[in-house]
């Protein structure tokens, strides 16, 4: 006896994890026994965090079904904006109060997500095990550059961030979770992640440069760190380059 072929296609930006040749178009998988539909997926480099929805012969399914021979399969990516009930979900509902936890890799966007005011987690040497936990404990979405890590099991709500430049990975995440209008400029620290508060000049002068005390007059403090902010130039030039990506949006 043969082996059974099931014939797959994946839509919208789960193509990003599949070779050129098997894109946008169905493609046959071949296969012996009953696998689950999860390990095909995955087979195929996407991670299960990435799919929200699969029909098989146009009917919703779950990560559990068991492929059979001539199924037809589309795979559709997370509907973060979007209620698809009554059809099968694969995850929990979105999380709409969104917090993040990045790897290590992209520390360069968590500094513009904070930016903005998103709430984002950052261990400069966490491991996986460490950031897989946090997000399960915390319900946090895992922002990472390592496809593996959101193969993982015990993961449930994950992205793939695909680009390399830290302004377009921004642009990016405002896209795929639908943020723009919950950007809060300058509300929280992008050295911890705590909330900024306004404080008076007067209280703390003794902290700042001579040139800083004659040139600024307004400031925020870190509730965490007590690191103070004022907008400098490097601030500056960091908000142009949110507010340029906010622009392209539209």
């Amino acid at each position: 006896m043969g082996k059974a072929v099931a014939w797959f296609r994946y839509y919208e930006e789960l193509n990003d994890f599949l070779p050129l040749t098997m894109r946008n178009k169905s493609f046959p998988y071949s296969f012996n026994g009953r696998p689950s539909i999860k390990d095909a997926i995955e087979s195929h480099g996407v991670p299960h965090v990435e799919v929200d929805l699969i029909l098989v012969n146009s009917r919703s399914v779950n990560f559990s079904y068991k492929l059979k021979d001539e199924d037809r399969i589309s795979v559709f990516p997370v509907f973060e904006s979007f209620d698809i009930t009554p059809v099968t979900r694969l995850r929990a509902k979105p999380l709409r109060e969104l917090k993040f936890i990045a790897d290590v890799h992209l520390g360069k966007l968590t500094r513009f997500l904070r930016l903005c005011g998103f709430n984002v987690h950052y261990l400069r040497n966490a491991t996986n095990k460490e950031i897989i936990n946090h997000s399960v404990n915390e319900k946090m979405v895992i922002l990472t550059r390592d496809i593996e890590l959101l193969k993982n099991k015990k993961v449930t709500h994950g992205y793939w961030v695909r680009s390399q430049k830290p302004t377009e990975q921004l642009k990016e995440i405002l896209i795929r979770f639908d943020l723009e209008k919950q950007i809060k400029l300058f509300t929280r620290c992008m050295e911890c992640n705590g909330l900024l508060q306004e404080v008076s000049k007067k209280e703390i002068i003794k902290r700042l440069q001579p040139k800083t005390i004659e040139y600024y007059e307004e400031f925020r403090e870190c509730s965490g760190c007590k690191r103070i902010y004022w907008e400098g130039s490097h601030y500056e030039r960091m908000k142009n380059s949110v507010e340029n990506i906010i622009k392209s949006l539209n």
